[in-house]
């Protein structure tokens, strides 16, 4: 990390509704309602009023100006569906886990989440070469810049290697501390790092499965 240039202190400014509009267009509206019991469906109707638009937008910005996530919002569930055509279920690849969250907070956190993107591209922070999960570039893109390596070393009569390898379980075991660390380098200033700082600690989760429900168990571990 000392060797990456801290940036220049990006100014935030507060959200504006078009910018909750964009994020809600882009739900499906299909998906299993969350734990206050709403859906993408209803939330689309609701930001039809400009009163809870303007209510919606309000409390996001008060998140960021108090440095603080709500405790509801930090609860989850994670139901445990067994996989169709599976003849045995004694194994955890026989099983595929679901988290059910809040639709408000999940809003919010859209919101938040595409406006850390868009800073930190504009910021010059994201490496050219990150293809993927960024808006307006995509995996085709590193394809195309894969073939551009392989052929401009054909020219030169030399023989092009890659070594590709995946990091399994990254973002669930993602040290808190380092992701700080990163967005302080970003150029993030302290009222949207102390926010960070509480939106990640004190999260709590329950596994249900049939009509099993767990105790609810700390997971102050990793992102998404």
């Amino acid at each position: 990390m000392e060797e990456i240039s801290d940036k220049e202190i990006i100014k935030w400014v507060s959200f504006l509704k078009e910018e909750l509009i964009n994020a809600i267009e882009k739900c499906n509206n299909s998906l299993t309602p969350g734990l206050d019991k709403l859906s993408w469906r209803y939330i689309n109707k609701i930001v039809k009023n400009k009163e809870y638009i303007i209510k919606l937008i309000d409390i996001t910005n008060v998140y960021i100006d108090l440095c603080h996530w709500p405790s509801h919002f930090k609860i989850s569930t994670i139901v445990i569906i067994p996989k169709p055509n599976k003849a045995l279920c004694d194994s955890p690849k026989s099983f595929y886990p679901i988290m059910l969250l809040n639709i408000t907070g999940k809003l919010f956190e859209k919101i938040t989440r595409e406006r850390l993107q868009f800073l930190s591209i504009s910021n010059n922070f994201i490496h050219l070469c990150q293809l993927d999960g960024l808006k307006h570039r995509f995996t085709t893109d590193a394809n195309i810049a894969l073939t551009h390596f392989i052929r401009s070393g054909w020219v030169k009569n030399l023989i092009t290697s890659m070594l590709a390898f995946d990091i399994m379980q990254f973002f669930s075991s993602l040290n808190y501390q380092l992701l700080y660390l990163i967005l302080d380098k970003a150029g993030f200033n302290h009222k949207v790092l102390s926010f960070f700082k509480n939106y990640l600690v004190s999260r709590k989760t329950k596994y249900l499965w049939n009509s099993f429900s767990s105790p609810f168990c700390n997971v102050d571990v990793g992102v998404g």
